[in-house]
């Protein structure tokens, strides 16, 4: 069997199973009654399907699911555990059993929901605020606990909100904890959470609507007289703030006298936090007027970065050592503390904490070797995968479950079952699931099983380069890097040819509509439509056109390009705009205001320098692709 040939669950170069293609439609439409919690219609489908279907443990989960919860929940905790013990160790169980502790904890059912969740207490946020509410409700101290999973006010649903709610009531949570909630809240723009922080501190739930979703009209109606009601007026100033630094600093300058010293700190570091973001000239001012007061982890890291581009690495430093360990260990502030530490002449605890990183492939990694005086070299080539792990491999049956779903076009649920397959594999195991993946064309699963490597890496899986006969020609032809190309389209799609994104971008290196019609007519593609974004060829010309199109329109720049990419190229061209002198590369894409587009870039250009390293067989220094970022702009060409 050729190298790249298809496999499929079996023996290695066995012919596809011929599954019942009729089953197959039965399922899907099984999935689809499941959904829509139709039980007679799940438990009628789910008898026509035979007992040694593939995918047979989501048959009995979707037989089950509409009767599990909601109004029309009759399923008995026996007939549950019936099928989860059926299914034991599989991803459909621990779906299965997740869902079934949601609604055992929207029922206050505690002795059921402590005698199943096992080691499920922590798998997502909302099970952790069962848990612990399982607890607070029999009288246990859990607030310190609670304090440090309560930081996403978004993602709180009705788990933690009811965990809140019963911790002020217990007054395990003081009126500051609720203050602080409602802070979270107003600055992660989620209003329902801002409301029931609000009911709770015995302030307006719809002046706190106002405040998060129309600031403005919370302004007009006054600072109020009570703590909590100046904490709603300074979340609406916070707010603000996002649109209009102007208005909010008025706002808070001419209230100040009403405001305690802590309270006014508070509301300068919303306004510093939103003049960081906008990248203005007057924020580390602000953060100076924020001084005293605790920050939130997203203002203690736009704190540094703003500090980062004033080169003030006292701050730096006392902003990093401020963050709670989880956060201080992520590998940008292990790299940015090591950066302070190079600066003060500390260069013991600098290479420790260079050290500390080096060995990982991403950029702060290769950062690091850089700032050690090594490079980035690619390993040597892993020892092949043999027949007998191949084998092994393919008669995994969560793999098989996955390239089942795969066969269905339902990702996501492939997705879940082959990540539910990779845990507690070894090295070589995991290469071996990365070449089936491979084999079926599956790039997207090679790249993400091969990163689970510890120790054996293999940089053919985890940077592949399909379709060379087709990029290489193009990106010579216009004098593009080809790393840099492959760089950015691991970053966009993965290599899934069929990928397409929320908002309509296309293919491998996913390009909107509205900018390969804008392309095509550059480059004299009179015939474009857009489905033609569907074909390989046509989509790697527009796309690398388009690259070639922004790098030179920012002088050769790759974090700029990379951004304009990304964000556009308006945005790249403002984020450049309000630099007075040239500005590190790495500090720039530091403090790039878009979370997005700022791993975006960082992703890209590590790939970009891994991609360099195999194709030239020579160390590489990512510093290469981030030079300082010049102030100056020539005429753009771009929309």
């Amino acid at each position: 069997m050729p190298s790249g040939a298809p496999t499929v669950p079996g023996a290695p170069g066995a012919p596809p199973a011929q599954d019942n293609r009729a089953d197959d439609d039965t399922f899907l439409l099984l999935r689809e009654a499941a959904r829509q919690n139709d039980a007679a219609r799940t438990n009628a489908l789910a008898s026509r399907l035979p007992p040694d279907y593939p995918l047979a443990s989501y048959v009995d989960y979707y037989r089950l699911k509409p009767r599990m919860s909601g109004a029309g929940a009759n399923a008995t905790a026996e007939e549950i555990r019936e099928v989860l013990r059926r299914h034991e160790g599989t991803a459909a169980a621990e779906l299965m059993r997740s869902e079934w502790l949601l609604e055992l904890g929207r029922r206050g059912d505690w002795a059921t929901f402590e005698r199943e969740v096992g080691q499920l207490a922590g798998s997502n946020l909302q099970l952790r605020c069962y848990t612990l509410l399982a607890r607070a409700s029999r009288g246990e101290a859990v607030a310190q606990e609670a304090r440090a999973v309560l930081l996403s006010p978004a993602n709180y649903g009705e788990a933690c909100a009811a965990l809140i709610a019963q911790l002020a009531q217990s007054r395990q949570f003081s009126e500051d904890d609720l203050l602080w909630q409602l802070r979270l809240a107003g600055e992660a723009n989620a209003t329902g959470p801002a409301r029931r922080a609000a009911a709770l501190l015995g302030a307006s739930d719809t002046r706190a609507a106002q405040a998060v979703d129309t600031p403005a009209v919370a302004m007009a109606r006054g600072i109020g007289k009570t703590r909590a009601e100046r904490a709603v007026y300074l979340v609406a100033v916070g707010r603000m703030a996002r649109t209009s630094l102007k208005l909010a600093t008025v706002a808070l300058e001419k209230n100040s006298p009403q405001l305690s010293a802590q309270e006014r700190a508070t509301g300068w570091a919303s306004i510093a936090h939103a003049a960081s973001i906008a990248l203005s000239p007057d924020a580390a001012t602000y953060w100076q007027r924020a001084n005293g007061i605790q920050l939130t982890n997203e203002q203690l890291q736009w704190k540094t970065r703003i500090a980062l581009r004033r080169s003030d690495w006292k701050t730096v430093r006392a902003t990093i050592e401020a963050m709670p360990p989880n956060l201080r260990a992520d590998s940008a502030w292990v790299y940015w503390l090591a950066r302070a530490d190079k600066h003060d002449g500390r260069m013991a605890e600098a290479n420790a904490g260079f050290e500390r990183i080096a060995s990982q492939h991403h950029f702060y990694g290769q950062l690091a070797l850089d700032d050690l005086g090594r490079q980035v070299v690619a390993p040597p080539p892993a020892q092949p995968i043999s027949n007998e792990e191949l084998a092994s491999s393919n008669a995994n049956p969560s793999l098989q479950r996955a390239l089942k779903f795969y066969a269905l076009r339902l990702r996501a649920d492939g997705n879940r079952e082959w990540n539910w397959a990779l845990r507690g594999m070894s090295d070589r195991q995991l290469l071996a699931a990365g070449e089936i993946a491979r084999r079926n064309d599956l790039l997207d699963r090679t790249v993400e099983t091969s990163l689970r490597t510890r120790t054996e890496l293999d940089y053919a899986q985890r940077f592949p380069a399909p379709h060379l006969d087709v990029l290489h020609p193009t990106a010579q032809g216009l004098g593009l890097d080809k790393a840099w190309v492959y760089g950015l389209i691991r970053q966009e799609s993965r290599f899934i040819t069929d990928a397409r994104s929320g908002v309509g971008a296309s293919g491998l290196m996913q390009v909107m509509p509205a900018t390969g019609k804008w392309v095509a007519a550059k480059i004299g593609m009179d015939n474009f439509v857009h489905s033609m974004l569907n074909d390989l060829r046509t989509n790697i010309t527009l796309g690398a056109n388009y690259m070639n199109m922004v790098l030179e329109n920012f002088d050769g720049d790759e974090i700029l390009a990379t951004a304009a990419y990304n964000a556009g190229p308006s945005r790249s061209r403002a984020w450049r705009g309000v630099l007075d002198q040239p500005m590190e590369g790495a500090i720039f894409v530091e403090s790039i205001p878009f979370s997005e587009t700022r791993g975006y870039v960082r992703n890209v250009l590590a790939n970009a320098t891994n991609y360099a390293a195999m194709f030239e067989n020579k160390p590489q220094s990512i510093r290469t692709r981030l030079r300082p970022v010049q102030p100056r702009e020539r005429a753009s060409i771009l929309p």
